[in-house]
């Protein structure tokens, strides 16, 4: 059993790069986030629940990618092990 892992490992490496992606997607809309609070304006306060809305998407979606990622990196990883154990278990002809 010679499963070819290499189309999933290029699948892990773009799930992998979708959530590096995410990261700084996610730092680019912080950097234009307010620390302080505008209660009484209302073009700043719009604008501040604009990009907490921004943030909350990309945490979310990037909270989900990454569990993706991880468990699918976890899986391809643990078929490579064990088709590495299983050709070393089996006895060469002729040996």
């Amino acid at each position: 059993m010679n499963i070819d892992l290499r189309p999933f490992f290029v699948l892990w490496i773009i799930l992998a790069t979708v959530v590096i992606a995410l990261i700084v997607r996610r730092k680019m809309v912080a950097s234009h986030e307010d620390d302080s609070l505008h209660v009484l304006q209302g073009a700043p306060m719009i604008q501040q629940v604009a990009i907490a809305n921004k943030l909350d998407q990309i945490d979310k979606w990037g909270k989900i990618l990454t569990v993706i990622a991880v468990v699918f990196g976890l899986l391809v990883g643990a078929a490579y092990v064990y088709q590495v154990w299983v050709q070393s278990t089996q006895i060469q002809p002729g040996a």
